[in-house]
């Protein structure tokens, strides 16, 4: 097991790609604490873990929110003790074009998918210090290194948690701290399916517009995703920081 007695939390862990990281770390002996706004997602979670004899706990709440963000660290840690591995998973995208977007909706996809790993991070990291190190796993996009349309608010968020991550892994280096960022593909998830118009299902128009631009001929899953954060999450990672893996099936490789 590569995270056996390993601590983790995994936020936006009721769903897609954080459920199935959170479920993947259990299988590699890990502790896992999910965190997300819908309660009733977050529980299928721990549901599942514990169905396969894994240990798992839930913290509901919001990650942009300063109280709630502080409470899922502390919480995680007085249940188990330790913080070794923070993903900051959780995110959020807002489908107009600038003109027709509102200050609120930019603040919101700013707090969702940036704010939210200062914040977590802030509780995380002085715990981190303490036990003598750990890992943070920032989720961003390969939007960060292209243009998305209808996403602009994202496009520059997700281009953001790519430079933080940077900055983080230099800071804490010394501490023994490993930051990086995962920059997923398109993969069916609760965000990408926001993609789709009335009436469309996701294997159609996978199939009619997506699957072509990808060298492998397939989108990616949530599973897939998972594997590279786990590798970074463990000892096979132990010299990799500040670097942005791409896991996109080869379409940022192509002209």
């Amino acid at each position: 097991m590569k995270l056996r007695d390993k601590v983790a939390l995994i936020t936006g862990g009721g769903t897609g790609i954080g459920r199935a990281t959170a479920e993947l770390f259990a299988r590699e002996g890990a502790k896992v604490a999910a965190s997300g706004r819908r309660k009733e997602k977050l529980e299928e979670t721990v549901a599942v873990i514990t169905s396969q004899g894994g240990e798992a706990l839930a913290i509901p709440g919001d990650v942009s929110r300063h109280e709630d963000a502080r409470q899922m660290v502390m919480e995680t840690i007085a249940r188990w003790g330790r913080l070794d591995i923070l993903v900051n998973n959780a995110g959020a995208i807002d489908r107009t074009k600038l003109a027709d977007s509102t200050e609120e909706d930019w603040d919101r996809i700013m707090a969702v998918n940036v704010k939210a790993i200062f914040l977590t991070s802030k509780y995380a990291i002085p715990q981190m210090i303490k036990q003598g190190g750990g890992c943070i796993i920032n989720v961003s996009s390969i939007s960060a290194l292209r243009g998305q349309s209808d996403a602009h608010s994202y496009s520059a968020a997700k281009a953001a948690v790519c430079n933080l991550t940077k900055a983080m892994a230099v800071d804490y280096a010394p501490y023994n701290i490993r930051v990086n960022a995962v920059l997923p593909g398109l993969v069916e998830t609760e965000i990408s399916r926001t993609r789709l118009k009335p009436g469309q299902t996701w294997q159609e128009m996978a199939e009619k517009y997506w699957i072509p631009l990808y060298p492998l001929k397939r989108l990616g899953t949530p599973e897939d995703i998972a594997k590279g954060i786990l590798y970074l999450a463990s000892d096979d990672a132990s010299w990799v920081t500040g670097i942005d893996l791409i896991i996109d099936g080869g379409y940022t490789a192509r002209l």
